[in-house]
């Protein structure tokens, strides 16, 4: 007996190894990132989770309001940066926990959590932008889906398991969707994953179900803080209508364009001088006379005016969004948000000595090996990975990981803004794991995930039904 205790025990201790390694850097992120680096995007939702500024949906509340949540319990800022480091270190310690479980491998699940120290993920771990809470979010889903794949035929025949756990990963979809509208195209990849992890053959009944869980799990919120919370409408949508006028349209057609005087004359002058600062985009921050109340009065007349051009300039319209993403894909920029911008809340980097270092080891990276932190790299990666995501143990979640990337960078192609690295940053982290987990799974046949030494899944008996834990 104690022989077998003494063979069992390295095994028993290795998850939990990995969660002190995933704390340590957890604590280490907390230290070098605080209070959180924070853009003039992240201080104006500081501002409104303070209520210093109006809730607005320029940015999606939900962000703001958990943050004012946070500030309410803790009376810190800097428990929003506490939380992304917990649930992106506790999403990587799950996902390294499970692949070392399923594949028996110490180096593999080791070097999951090590994905969080390269520079293109680490560079934006501590700032607070919706598009890492949208990453983390997602990766968190990937996290409870790989749980469901270490459990699916043991602990999972307990239909409470399941069920809990799909709730848990639908939550997170849904938060990644609310904070970030466009998250849409990358998390239904995600969640096919979470469902067919849960069931190995899920039913028509357990899709309807599951899809409604997601659903509801969108709807209620967002109908939530529409009805209690009554962020300030601002129309932020018309910004990107304004960038195609701006720069679809030849200058005489917007003199003669069928607006208000005074309309068509900032649309003329915007046009000019982003010619004139060579600005290819964000024409509404970059070149447009702003009025008092933002978009909110001219974003009627800038639709209407949209849908009758663009449909009489659609070569000139797609020339113009294939060029915008382009630059996206060949000329990504931003990989790298320093610190904090200066603000009037007194609010400063903790240890600016920790931010040089940070800053230095990603724009050496970023020098060194720019692919790295390139669009048109981890879109190349994102279709290798849905079109062969091989034969092995991950290939499913390889194939969903690939899918979600793919899709989420080429739906910017119509919306986007700017061409910032953080547009890429969950087609980044998501391709470095699909990548690894495509590696580690080879050669492992999908039907026996465990080896060995690792636990086994039991293969469905003959009488089980494949929809087994369905309503």
């Amino acid at each position: 007996m104690g022989q077998k205790v003494w063979m069992w025990r390295p095994r028993q201790l290795w998850p939990w190894a990995l969660g002190a390694v995933a704390a340590v850097c957890c604590l280490a992120t907390i230290l070098v990132f605080a209070p959180g680096y924070l853009s003039p995007d992240s201080l104006d939702q500081l501002r409104q989770a303070e209520g210093k500024l109006p809730l607005t949906d320029w940015h999606p509340p939900v962000l703001s309001l958990v943050w004012r949540a946070l500030i309410a319990v803790t009376g810190s800022i800097a428990s929003m940066l506490v939380l992304q480091s917990v649930l992106f270190w506790g999403a990587l310690w799950v996902l390294a926990r499970c692949v070392g479980a399923l594949t028996g491998s110490r180096a593999g699940s080791f070097a999951v959590l090590g994905l969080g120290l390269t520079p293109f993920v680490l560079t934006f771990v501590g700032v607070v932008w919706k598009d890492v809470h949208t990453a983390f979010a997602l990766l968190a889903a990937c996290a409870v889906a790989f749980t469901g794949l270490r459990l699916r035929d043991s602990d999972l025949r307990r239909p409470a398991l399941r069920w809990g756990l799909l709730g848990l990963g639908v939550l997170f979809l849904a938060y990644a969707m609310l904070v970030r509208k466009n998250a849409f195209f990358a998390a239904i990849p995600v969640f096919v994953m979470l469902v067919l992890a849960l069931w190995r053959a899920p039913g028509r009944r357990t899709w309807v179900t599951c899809t409604a869980a997601l659903v509801a799990a969108l709807v209620v919120p967002a109908a939530a803080i529409s009805l209690f919370a009554r962020p300030l409408e601002t129309k932020q949508g018309a910004q990107i209508m304004l960038d195609d006028l701006v720069h679809v349209l030849r200058v005489d057609e917007l003199r003669s364009a069928d607006v208000s005087p005074d309309l068509r004359d900032r649309l003329v002058s915007a046009a000019e001088e982003c010619r004139r600062v060579g600005a290819l985009s964000d024409a509404y921050w970059a070149c447009y006379a702003r009025p008092a109340d933002g978009l909110r009065g001219d974003s009627d007349e800038i639709t209407s005016l949209w849908l009758g051009e663009m449909s009489g300039h659609v070569p000139q319209y797609v020339q113009y969004r294939l060029r915008l993403f382009a630059s996206l894909l060949f000329e990504t920029g931003y990989v790298y948000k320093a610190g904090i911008t200066r603000n009037d809340l007194g609010v400063e980097v903790a240890h600016p000595r920790l931010e040089d270092t940070l800053g230095t080891y990603v724009g050496g990276m970023a020098r060194d090996l720019p692919w790295l932190f390139r669009g048109w790299f981890w879109l190349a990666v994102a279709l290798v990975l849905a079109v062969r995501p091989g034969t092995g143990l991950f290939s499913m979640p390889v194939r969903a990981l690939g899918i979600s990337s793919a899709a989420y960078i080429l739906g910017y192609l119509p919306i986007m803004p700017a061409t910032d690295f953080r547009y890429i940053y969950w087609p980044a982290i998501a391709c470095s794991l699909g990548l690894l987990l495509l590696w580690l799974g080879r050669g492992t046949p999908a039907s026996s995930p465990a080896a060995p030494g690792a636990p086994a899944d039991r293969a469905l008996t003959a009488h089980q039904p494949a929809d087994a834990g369905g309503p």
